[in-house]
């Protein structure tokens, strides 16, 4: 993996953003998404995670995180929430996609050495150091006009998986520290 996709700095926060293998829509479902949520509701529990800002959309997912072995959190995070999203996929009856979904994630397992069956994220992830007060105003306005941008909804706060409603005052579906 390329070294500007680690992070190096134990006390950075960072931009991450994880993607689903050829960017497929699966956070469409609610059940998936609250997958996601559980897992990084874990990892601050146990794995020393610390969230600032964070949006699911329907193929990837934006984290402003810090943690002293942030790569070795994200990996654990990425590798449990492979298993049992494929799993979800697996055994939902309502998921129209399902053969899909298992194909697409069984055909980008096959071309990896490092997964199983199956592959649900891309390999590595994107990881910027948010270095400087303009740089994470930068990104914290992107990460939170995604869903808008997008056209889901008119205002950040309106998207429940994200940051944005805690930003906004609201309770938010995860822990936040927020950035003053």
């Amino acid at each position: 993996m390329s070294l500007k996709y680690k992070a190096h700095n134990p006390d950075g926060i960072y931009f991450v953003t994880l993607t689903v293998v050829e960017w497929a829509d699966v956070f469409t479902r609610r059940d998936y998404c609250e997958l996601v949520c559980e897992s990084i509701s874990y990892c601050q529990q146990k794995k020393d995670l610390i969230v600032y800002a964070w949006c699911i959309m329907t193929n990837h997912v934006h984290l402003f995180c810090s943690a002293p072995k942030l790569t070795d959190v994200l990996r654990d995070l990425k590798k449990y929430t492979s298993r049992f999203l494929v799993d979800a996929v697996k055994m939902n009856s309502r998921e129209s996609r399902k053969n899909w979904l298992l194909w697409m994630f069984k055909s980008a397992g096959e071309k990896s050495a490092s997964h199983g069956e199956y592959q649900f994220w891309q390999l590595g992830g994107h990881y910027v150091e948010l270095s400087t007060n303009e740089l994470m105003e930068q990104r914290l306005e992107y990460l939170h006009q995604n869903p808008v941008k997008a056209g889901f909804v008119e205002e950040p706060e309106h998207w429940y998986y994200s940051s944005a409603r805690d930003y906004a005052g609201e309770k938010g579906r995860l822990e936040v520290v927020l950035i003053e």
